[in-house]
């Protein structure tokens, strides 16, 4: 992995299922990619983040279970423009960890209904554990108004790297409109089950206002409030970085 973030050179370094020996070994990007984000866990659900950018009002949270973190925080471009962003990796249902899909799904709509009232440039990235094309995926996308940049370009299936007929995009960029795609591209295969992908947004206000994303009716917004109800969550609980 370490060679494809030398190859490609990103701004933007998220890595998950990161534990302390990954950290150790991810630290030696710090040279160029100076402002982190840390939260190794040995339980799959470790989360780094390594930028050229500059990193402001950080927070590392834990929104629906305990042991399951996201990231949050207000990235500075080049232009002097700052961005919200979210780096987020819920907990699929699995008969070894939730039966059922309540937190995931939980953490995904608070997070899209904390993002929808502000006019701030968002984008929300990760492992979401969910395919593009899922009931809760498209509520996201309905409650965020965030643009999927795959629309249009392909699907880019990402788990499982080892299995090439049997294979899912369930890592995921969402993105406000703000921002135009310049490209988006899954990488080599480098040893994990997931590949990674690398998407280049530019931030082109005036060009991306044209683009509009899917829009919540009463019934989706209804939807959205029972799943976080059910789980004693809110919008409210998700840092907005920035504000």
């Amino acid at each position: 992995m370490l060679r494809l973030v030398n190859q490609f050179a990103p701004d933007v370094l998220v890595t998950l299922e990161s534990d302390h020996w990954w950290q150790r070994q991810l630290d030696q990007l710090q040279a160029d990619m100076p402002h982190t984000m840390k939260c190794p866990l040995d339980n799959l659900y470790g989360m780094h983040v390594y930028s050229r950018l500059p990193l402001e009002d950080t927070e590392i949270t834990f929104l629906v279970e305990d042991g399951i973190p996201s990231m949050h925080a207000q990235i500075m471009l080049r232009s002097g423009d700052a961005v919200r962003i979210h780096f987020l990796h819920p907990a699929p249902p699995s008969p070894t960890e939730n039966p059922e899909s309540a937190e995931r799904d939980a953490e995904l709509v608070i997070v899209a209904r904390s993002v929808v009232s502000g006019d701030q440039p968002v984008v929300v990235t990760g492992d979401l554990n969910d395919v593009a094309w899922s009931a809760t995926t498209r509520l996201f996308r309905k409650l965020s108004g965030l643009l999927d940049p795959r629309v249009g370009r392909g699907m880019f299936n990402t788990f499982h790297a080892e299995y090439p007929f049997l294979r899912w995009p369930l890592d995921h960029l969402f993105h406000s409109n703000h921002f135009t795609v310049t490209s988006i591209q899954r990488l080599p295969y480098f040893g994990s089950d997931h590949f990674a992908i690398l998407t280049e947004l530019s931030f082109s206000p005036l060009r991306g206002e044209r683009q509009s994303g899917l829009e919540a009716d009463r019934d989706d917004k209804s939807w959205a409030a029972s799943i976080a109800d059910e789980q004693e969550v809110s919008a409210k609980d998700v840092p907005k970085p920035g504000e």
